[in-house]
């Protein structure tokens, strides 16, 4: 691991930070692009979900340097974009290249995604840190 020092004697980890959101915000795009057809209700709720799990964890307490917002941004908006051009091509292939049974593989990857990125935002904010 890389360690850089500050001035108050504290050590940031340089990595990557937030990758965890970053799964659940493709497979949510994954899952919005393969899912909305049309302007529609759960397509808005699903574009707003997307969108704070887009902004949201950059303001998360991490270990991890954090990079600029505007690169943040740039980052995350590319994920969210190739999630849902794959999900558009994945609802394109159903029936023709994979079975009709595949349609619901998004959304079990999301579900599994979302619950270990739960977890491992629970445990950050939960585990004990010693006192100065």
């Amino acid at each position: 691991m890389n360690y850089t020092t500050e001035k108050s004697a504290t050590y940031k980890v340089k990595g990557l930070a937030g990758i965890d959101t970053a799964f659940v915000l493709f497979f949510l795009a994954l899952e919005y692009g393969r899912a909305v057809t049309m302007f529609s209700m759960d397509g808005l709720l699903m574009g707003v979900t997307m969108s704070m799990v887009l902004v949201l964890p950059y303001f998360l307490p991490s270990q991890f340097e954090k990079p600029l917002f505007a690169n943040w941004m740039i980052s995350r908006g590319s994920v969210a974009l190739f999630g849902i051009v794959l999900g558009f091509m994945f609802r394109q292939s159903l029936g023709v290249l994979m079975p009709e049974s595949f349609r619901f593989m998004p959304l079990t990857f999301l579900i599994l995604a979302s619950m270990v990125s739960c977890y491992i935002q629970f445990y950050g904010l939960m585990k004990l840190r010693l006192a100065k």
